[in-house]
């Protein structure tokens, strides 16, 4: 046996022992996706014409969010008309599906005056001059924006340039609200501090005209009172609403004519959990678009769960089946063929384990899928090559050169068949998405890592069999022909 195969035989074992044991020491393990872990899945939809552009610029706010919010192996997409979002692993799932899906849209908008909760239908009352007009102008003449159910204006009529009348958060108090004067886009982050023993957003203006320069501006008017922002009885000062996604977060005094860029707090009796929410969305952006859930699905920890153990099931049975065939009809050489796989298997293991745990990729059930169709290219490779030293052993050649003459021809045809496989399996990784995507790439990394096997490993160990009179003396254990093996032992 050349020295260059026997060294690729133990390389290649060695390479496998120590994935396996790497794997355990690192405590490496896969990442379970959706369908194996549990989790929620939603499909967006854009509530009016959006261009590709935003809805690429959604998927990447999206992201963001969900990144932010620690959910491993999110999956965000963009669709026709919408963007699809899978997470798995989350616990609040409702939590979740708040935050990817709110358009975060923030506004701040001086308050001309303060209302009582309505609870029936209000009508309307015509609509509001839009700006430059001041608040006394809409107050004395007693024209009020158009509201709806409550007693507020709808989400079709709340415009930034124009008045209008908002809830409050705790939905205790209604505000007739000025002009916007400052939108989420002047915001350079925002962060969720505990301030006071009382959780709080702090945000951070970007500097020049578009940032505080503006901001400073109605705190100015605010702070001494004018008509654009009045104070109201039982205040010192004029007010500034801070409106998220159509409802006012918090209505604070301006105490102060300049601010830092840096010194502004939002504070609406936030816990830490909703102070940590609504920090991530400003921080991120709104959304170019309204996006509202169409379809949503709730995948269980326990569905998810039966999934991996029905996927298991299946795998081992396969595998079975697989084993009591091909030992079954090629008897010794059908181990060396399971062996064979067993180093695949070890390889790509490993190779999921660190992914999931480095870099977060995960394994789904369309993955697992992926993995057990691969065991029958890689059983495919075996047959290949068994066929083609079974014909040249009735041929009359020798056990040896057999074994030396089949193996590059079979390797030769291995190889485009498993080509085939890996340009499919490439396809679907371009143009799909979602499951599909992990079908395609454990089904092309298994093929790549079954010809790694089928040359480092099954090659050689054949040819180490072949210099051994056991091989030449029972042909038919190794399932071999009788008459060519015949041929070796006169040879």
């Amino acid at each position: 046996m050349p020295r260059r195969q026997l060294v690729f035989l133990i390389g290649i074992v060695l390479a496998a022992l120590a994935a396996t044991v790497m794997t355990a020491v690192w405590e490496n393990e896969p990442l379970l996706g959706l369908d194996l872990q549990g989790g929620v899945s939603v499909r967006l939809t854009a509530t009016e014409p959006a261009t590709e552009e935003m809805l690429d610029q959604a998927v990447g706010i999206i992201r963001n969010r969900v990144d932010a919010l620690g959910v491993a192996e999110p999956e965000v997409s963009r669709t026709a008309d919408g963007v699809m979002v899978s997470l798995p692993g989350v616990d609040d799932q409702q939590r979740a599906l708040d935050l990817v899906g709110t358009t975060e849209e923030l506004r701040f908008r001086p308050v001309c005056d303060v209302f009582p909760v309505m609870t029936a239908n209000q009508p309307g009352q015509g609509a509001a001059a839009p700006a430059p007009a001041s608040c006394s102008q809409v107050l004395g003449g007693g024209v009020l924006p158009p509201t709806g159910r409550a007693g507020v204006t709808p989400p079709e009529h709340d415009h930034a340039d124009q008045f209008v009348i908002l809830g409050g958060r705790g939905g205790t108090q209604r505000y007739l609200l000025g002009p916007s004067v400052l939108t989420g886009d002047a915001l350079s982050d925002a962060n969720a501090d505990l301030i006071d023993f009382q959780w709080q957003v702090a945000i951070t203006l970007k500097s020049g005209a578009d940032g505080i320069d503006a901001f400073n501006r109605i705190a100015a008017l605010c702070f001494v009172g004018t008509r654009e922002c009045p104070i109201m009885a039982g205040f010192s000062n004029g007010r500034v609403a801070i409106v998220l996604d159509g409802q006012v977060l918090t209505a604070p005094q301006i105490r102060a004519s300049q601010f830092e860029r840096d010194r502004i707090l939002i504070s609406g009796s936030f816990d830490k959990e909703e102070a940590h929410d609504v920090a991530l969305g400003l921080r991120y952006g709104a959304l170019p678009v309204e996006l509202v859930a169409e379809n949503t699905q709730l995948v269980s920890a326990t569905i998810g769960e039966d999934s991996l153990d029905a996927g298991v099931v299946a795998g081992i049975i396969g595998l079975f089946l697989v084993a009591l065939f091909i030992v079954g009809y090629y008897r010794l050489l059908g181990l060396v063929a399971l062996a064979s796989l067993a180093i695949s298997g070890s390889l790509l293991w490993a190779i999921i384990a660190h992914l999931g745990t480095q870099s977060g990729l995960a394994l789904t059930l369309a993955g697992v899928t992926g993995i057990i169709v691969a065991i029958g290219v890689s059983v495919d490779s075996n047959v290949i090559y068994f066929e083609h030293l079974k014909e040249d052993i009735r041929d009359g050649r020798t056990a040896r050169s057999s074994v030396d003459r089949a193996f590059p021809v079979a390797f030769s045809t291995i190889v485009k068949a498993d080509m085939a496989s890996l340009i499919g399996a490439g396809l679907l990784w371009w143009l799909t998405v979602g499951a599909v995507r992990g079908f395609a790439l454990y089904l092309g990394l298994a093929t790549i890592l079954d010809l790694v096997a089928t040359y480092f490993f099954m090659g050689p160990m054949v040819r180490l069999l072949a210099q051994t009179r056991w091989f030449a003396r029972h042909p038919g254990r190794f399932g071999l022909p009788a008459a060519g093996a015949v041929g070796a032992v006169v040879s």
